[in-house]
Formats: structure tokens, C-alpha cells, sequence
């Protein structure tokens, strides 16, 4: 089940479509769904969704890092989007997806339950994430859209995939010291 999507040229994905799209039209996201919540990911970031397939542990990744795969000859690491956004990781089913996405020169796999649907969001219906304390739903998502049947929260890829030192584990002798 791979659905190729259209390849123009990659965009800085963490900003809001409106902010680099020419006027204020609407942006486009694809919704993907963990449990009952909605995510959208910015439509010109995603280059395919694929059906989940196995993937091969790399040592001292993030926890929210499955693995790796490969896409015809590109290493590609795949992101549990549940474990992420500090929910319990996923126990990956063949119904659950892998959304391939690409911002600037990274190519990375979002791990989600499913793909739902596409919608148009004009910039005045983005509204800003309120502030929660922790600082972490503040820097993966950059806006929240009101939907009739509840709230899609838009992802800022960027920080997603941001494998800063903080988040890598500490070294086995850093970790003797403590």
C-alpha cells in the first residue's frame, strides 16, 4: 500500500504553510490519527505512506526511534509518533502506517495508526499552542485547527526530528559518574 505523493521542491517544514506560501492562502495537511487525536503534517513535507514493515534497531537511539528501513537505497529512520509526543510507544499492527516525510535534506518515517484525510487550513484558523509548563507540546507542534469533530494539532517536523544530545542517551561512562 504505497501511495507516492507529489515531489516539489521541500520547504522549511517548520514554519506555518502561510508563512511561506505567497499571500495567505490555505496550507494543506494530512491528517494522521493516533487513538482519537488528529495530527496534521504539512502536505509538501510527505513524499509517500506506506504500509508498516519491520524495522532494524539501531543501538543508543531515542526510544521513540523504531529503527530504520530501507527506501530504495536511502536509510530512513522511522519515528514513533506515539512515543514522541510521550505516550506509550506503539505496538505496530499491518493496519498502521508510515507517513515518509522530507524537510530540507532529511528523509524520516512517522509511525502513525492511520492516514485520515486531507484538509485546506487558511493561517486565521491556526490558533497558537497554549502553554503547558513542559516546553515539549510548545515545540512539536507549532498551531492548533478547530475541526467540527475536535481539534487537529499541526506538527512542526523540524523539531520532530530534532536528535539533539538531550535526547540521546548518556554515555556509559557519563553514566557511572552520577
Amino acid at each position: 500500500m504505497e501511495l507516492p505523493m507529489p515531489n516539489p521542491a521541500p520547504r522549511d517544514a517548520s514554519a506555518p504553510p502561510a508563512a511561506t506560501a505567497a499571500g495567505s492562502s490555505p496550507g494543506q495537511f494530512i491528517t494522521c490519527t493516533l487513538d482519537a487525536a488528529e495530527y496534521g503534517v504539512d502536505i509538501m513535507a510527505v513524499r509517500e505512506i506506506k504500509g508498516w514493515s519491520d524495522t532494524t534497531a539501531i543501538p543508543h537511539a531515542p526510544g521513540w526511534i523504531r529503527g530504520v528501513i530501507n527506501l530504495r537505497g536511502i536509510i530512513v529512520p522511522i519515528l514513533d509518533l506515539r512515543a514522541r509526543f510521550g505516550m506509550a510507544p506503539t505496538v505496530p499492527t499491518a493496519m498502521h502506517v508510515v507517513v515518509i516525510i522530507q524537510t530540507g535534506t532529511r528523509t524520516a518515517g512517522l509511525l502513525v495508526d492511520a492516514v485520515s484525510d486531507i484538509i485546506a487550513v487558511a493561517p486565521e484558523e491556526i490558533r497558537p499552542v497554549p502553554e503547558v509548563g513542559t516546553g515539549v507540546p510548545e515545540q512539536l507542534l507549532y498551531g492548533l485547527v478547530p475541526r467540527e469533530h475536535g481539534m487537529v494539532a499541526l506538527v512542526t517536523l523540524d523539531n520532530l526530528l530534532n536528535f539533539s544530545d538531550e535526547t540521546a542517551p548518556l554515555p556509559v561512562a557519563a553514566s557511572l559518574q552520577s
